[in-house]
């Protein structure tokens, strides 16, 4: 269908008073006899399907507004509109609803919005039109009474409204307000406030145009400045004038388009600033404001978009170097406020548009922009970037990605974003928070896409830990550059083991990541202080998640300068829970009956009952998990060999270790103790060896963390040959790594540990 004339797009109104894009079509009437009356039919332009059947009842009101919108309520919160493109096709379908309804075409709206008694019906029916009373100064009062009286009654504001359309009363009322500020009479002034007030309440839109004109626009303003409430007058007129200036940062060769633009800004100035804050029963009569607002947006994003020399022009001097600070500060405001209007947009009309920005090269050039000095620039850009990841991050993981084949990696997108984050001026690290936040979507993997040629978590995640995890884990290794870390590594690791992920915690047992913590705590000895607190809650939460890799480590090595620690009953607790891990062990069957003894406690039988709950009552709580009554034993067997294997094989390396080395730990002293693999080098050209306090901090870059570079089949591993040793180096005020240390035993027990997963699991690291 080529009529241009019939072509709608679809709204609903939803929860939150945002209009949804139901989808483009043509719209048509007739009769249906399934409905059994005479209906609005729209069907898709793309496929034909019909996105909208509704029967024109002859009770509903309709309102036409803006010359190109019809809008409906078919139930009591389900409102529905039609947006056509051009005015013609609204007067005959309008037509065609004023037809059924038996109401004059020249009606803006067929019916009362709020059903009224049949006295006060009658009473209004008895009068075919209001009259008003002439516009003179002395009646100012009597025409503010008159509007006040007439909100209350549907009719009444029916009848009212189509006075003031008619008589051209509108421009009548703002000539008086130039005599009364003329003559700087309160009073009137004070008048015209409630009249102008209570005909926004009228919510017509026919009243809007007239009122919204370029004409009349900052008169209306004017009158809203007399608040009978205030003891002064509000200056809203001089703030759009003098400071709101409005700047043309590329010239807008639109008449209409710049028009628009004035108009939508100082109504949503008059809706947020200038009209008191409503009522709940205003809010419901300002309903058409909002939409009048909204669908300005809408034209305005969708003229833009299609002015391609405008936005090229706009990227071409936000790039440019030869642009001046303020005329760039203005560009990227006015880019930010064009991806802010854009949010008014439906998801298929916002993927367009941003998609329209992506093939401007909006990301290259906000790459330029955040490497820049300005703040303000920088923040501004920040703000465009958030828009973008909150929005469609794969797009954003696919330029960066791209990027990366031809720029180093200290001038990535993702990079300067981490370096803004982590030298972030403000106090109250306000942009730091942001940027974070913006980071965290980047790197989700669980809004990752994956598709038969394409997993996007493996390619990015790869691309992640080989190009930018240096840059993030900078800060950290600085900080254990000395002999003792400067700050903040006990919270971090305790990040660490509250994620449960046995990746990380065989690297924790591999370098002896406790010692220090132990160290730590006996050094500060018996004081209650925060880091005393901080060190107990940490052993104390592995004892109530019942972590067993880490239990087992921290009983076998630390057991004996800890055995002491009696204030507390947490190291208590931990070797408790490793002797019952030993107990399960050595007495594999002992589990299983535990488990068949749980699976039977259903039986009524009062004698079997009691013997149940006396093998209840005599087992350890702890040793009784929930989940263990619905495990099947072969299931039971590998989870926890899945768990212990690479447990053991720790043991056994130990256990050789500790022939050679005896009495290494004491309960007063522990000497630095040192995974022989695992060595940083410092850029400086002097090798040293750091303990395994610097050691924490490479912990998210290490090998057999998920999804890094040491990790078996993860994307960006090194080679087996690598050499084992990580350096940093120093790159634009950064300290980061630039290698990964690999290890053959940590490949050969990822490869027994995901032979020992469950098909669920699996399926869950391949995805």
């Amino acid at each position: 269908m080529t009529d241009t004339r019939r072509r709608v797009k679809v709204y609903t109104l939803n929860e939150d008073r945002q209009w949804d894009d139901r989808g483009t079509g043509h719209v048509s009437s007739g009769y249906v006899e399934r409905l059994k009356g005479m209906s609005l039919l729209v069907r898709a332009e793309s496929d034909g399907s019909l996105l909208l059947e509704s029967k024109i009842n002859p009770n509903t009101a309709y309102q036409k507004q803006q010359d190109t919108l019809i809008v409906w309520s078919e139930a009591e919160n389900y409102d529905l509109a039609l947006s056509f493109q051009e005015k013609a096709g609204c007067d005959e379908i309008w037509e065609k609803i004023c037809q059924v309804q038996g109401k004059d075409p020249s009606v803006d709206i067929t019916q009362d919005l709020v059903d009224e008694s049949e006295e006060e019906r009658f009473d209004d029916m008895s009068s075919p039109g209001l009259e008003l009373p002439s516009c003179e100064l002395s009646r100012l009062e009597e025409i503010a009474e008159l509007v006040a009286s007439s909100l209350p009654s549907p009719l009444r504001r029916e009848k009212l409204a189509l006075a003031l359309e008619n008589e051209g009363y509108i421009k009548k009322l703002l000539e008086l307000f130039h005599v009364c500020e003329d003559l700087e009479n309160i009073e009137g002034l004070h008048h015209l406030y409630e009249i102008i007030k209570g005909i926004f309440l009228l919510n017509r839109t026919a009243l809007f145009e007239v009122m919204f004109s370029e004409e009349c626009i900052m008169d209306v303003i004017g009158c809203l400045e007399y608040d009978p409430a205030l003891s002064q007058p509000r200056k809203h007129r001089e703030f759009l004038t003098k400071t709101a200036k409005f700047k043309e940062v590329i010239p807008i060769s639109d008449p209409e388009l710049k028009q628009k633009i004035h108009q939508t800004y100082r109504v949503q100035y008059i809706q947020d600033m200038v009209l008191p804050t409503p009522s709940v029963f205003e809010e419901n009569m300002l309903s058409t404001l909002h939409s009048f607002i909204f669908f300005n947006k809408v034209e305005i994003v969708g003229m833009l978009q299609e002015d391609e020399k405008f936005l090229t022009d706009l990227f071409a001097q936000l790039t440019d170097e030869a642009t001046d600070e303020e005329k760039r500060q203005e560009l990227v405001n006015f880019l930010k406020e064009f991806c802010a209007f854009s949010q008014t947009l439906q998801p298929q009309n916002r993927d367009a548009f941003f998609k329209t920005l992506s093939n401007m090269g909006i990301l290259p050039a906000l790459e330029v922009i955040l490497g820049m000095d300005d703040t303000q620039v920088r923040s501004a850009a920040t703000d465009i970037f958030s828009y973008l990841v909150e929005y469609n991050p794969s797009m954003v993981r696919e330029f960066v990605m791209q990027e990366a084949q031809q720029n180093d990696d200290d001038i990535l997108l993702i990079n300067l974003i981490i370096e803004h984050m982590i030298c972030d001026t403000d106090p109250e690290l306000g942009g730091a928070v942001q940027l974070m936040g913006l980071l965290r979507t980047l790197v989700d993997p669980e809004n990752m896409l994956a598709t038969a040629n394409k997993t996007e978590k493996t390619e990015f995640l790869g691309f992640f830990y080989k190009h930018c995890m240096h840059v993030l884990t900078a800060p950290l290794l600085a900080n254990t550059t000395e002999d003792k870390p400067s700050k903040g590594a006990l919270r971090f690791k305790r990040k660490i083991i509250g994620l449960k992920d046995e990746f990380y915690n065989r690297y924790i047992m591999k370098s002896f990541l406790f010692e220090p913590v132990v160290k730590a705590f006996l050094n500060n000895g018996s004081r209650y202080n925060l880091m005393n607190s901080a060190i107990i809650e940490m052993f104390e939460f592995i004892r109530v998640e019942d972590i067993k890799s880490l239990t087992a480590h921290v009983i076998e090595n630390y057991w004996k300068a800890l055995e002491d620690v009696d204030y507390v009953q947490t190291f208590k607790g931990l070797k408790l829970r490793f002797e019952q891990q030993r107990e399960r062990q050595d007495n594999p069957k002992l589990d299983s009956m535990r488990s068949i003894l749980r699976n039977h406690r259903y039986r009524r039988d009062a004698r079997t009952l009691e013997d149940e709950e006396e093998m209840w009552f005599n087992t350890d709580e702890d040793d009784m998990e929930d989940g263990e009554a619905v495990v099947s034993p072969s299931d039971k067997t590998k989870n926890d060999d899945d768990i212990m294997d690479p447990i053991s094989k720790f043991m056994e390396r130990k256990k050789l270790k500790e022939s050679e080395e005896k009495d290494v730990l004491l309960k007063t002293s522990l000497p630095g103790r040192q995974s022989p693999s695992f060595k940083l080098s410092l850029s400086s050209g002097t090798k040293t060896n750091l303990t395994s306090q610097s050691s924490a901090a490479s912990l998210p870059g290490s090998p057999g963390s998920p999804g890094s570079p040491g990790s078996p089949g993860s994307p960006g591993s090194v080679p087996k040959n690598t050499s084992q040793t990580a350096a940093i180096t120093t790159k634009g005020g950064l300290v980061g790594l630039v290698d990964y240390p690999d290890d053959d035993e940590d490949d050969d027990e990822d490869e027994d540990k995901e032979d020992t997963l469950p098909l669920s699991k699996k399926a869950k690291f391949e995805s």
